[in-house]
This record gives structure tokens, sequence and C-alpha cells, in this order.
């Protein structure tokens, strides 16, 4: 045999019960509080329901119209990061705009130019123009920071920016 148990509608008789009883001695459980915490429990229920007002404007409020402004031309710079990225970025905002490969060091430790494309294991291959401009580059051996300088010289002539 099997007995089936199926839920009341409303809330339950002692939760009703323990409901009544708070709402019927509020304000000395309120006292008790204010006593137990040295007035504490008055002063932080009135912070939050101040905290819940908006805040309401003193004197003049002035409201300047008008579109957004307009972007500045972007400035391209040829960067090679400390994590040994090459990449363009624009000088005014610092966004990079065109990833254009990284420094790799083989097994003897001599770091090369590696060109992002398909043949060299990126994902995102840089566009077919801008391969064609620096595919004698890919692999080159970059020794120090004056060779490392020179080569982000040469990348911005071939590219003309």
């Amino acid at each position: 045999m099997v007995d089936i148990f199926s839920k009341k509608e409303g809330p339950r008789r002692e939760d009703a019960e323990a409901k009544r009883l708070l709402q019927g001695n509020r304000t000395t459980i309120h006292r008790l509080a204010d006593q137990i915490s040295n007035g504490e429990f008055s002063r932080s229920r009135a912070r939050m329901a101040q905290a819940k007002q908006e805040p309401q404007p003193e004197g003049k409020n002035i409201h300047i119209l008008g579109g957004a402004t307009t972007a500045a031309e972007p400035d391209p710079v040829v960067r090679i990061s400390l994590n040994d990225r090459v990449f363009i970025m624009d000088a005014n905002s610092g966004k990079q705009m065109e990833f254009l490969g990284q420094l790799r060091t083989n097994q003897i430790g001599t770091k090369y130019f590696t060109l992002a494309t398909k043949q060299n294991g990126f994902v995102s291959p840089v566009d077919p123009e801008i391969e064609e401009r620096l595919e004698d580059l890919n692999g080159i051996v970059i020794e120090n920071d004056d060779i490392r300088e020179k080569f982000a010289e040469v990348i911005t002539k071939r590219l003309k920016l």
C-alpha cells in the first residue's frame, strides 16, 4: 500500500504562527537589538534607508549637449612587445591594429621572427598583401636589442607606415 502526501496550499501552520509572533513583538525585538548593539542596529537601518534614496542634486545642473567626439586619426606604429609579439598598434589609443607575428626561440636559444601565416601554425594569418611585403623577413635572426629596433624600422618602411 502507498501513502500519497500532497502539498497543502499556503504557508504551514507553524510558519504562519512564527510570523505572527515576530510581527506582534517587532518593537520589543528592535528595542532589545538596540540595547545589545549599543544603538548600532537603528543606525544601520537608517543608513540602509538613506542609501536606497536617490541622491538629490544641489544647485544648478549643467548638461553639455553635443555628439560624441570624433576619434583621432590612427597613428600606426610597429611594436615588439616584452613577450616577443610583433604587431602594429595605434599610438593614439594604444590598441593593436594588426598582428604580424612573433619572435620565437629555437633549441639553441637563438630568437628568430616568425610571420603569422597558416604555414607557420597561426590561427589568424596576416593579410596576403602584408604577407607579400614581409615574407622574406620570415625566419630572420634577432640577436640583440639593436637589431630588434632596426627590425621594427624595416617593417615600418616596408608597410609604409
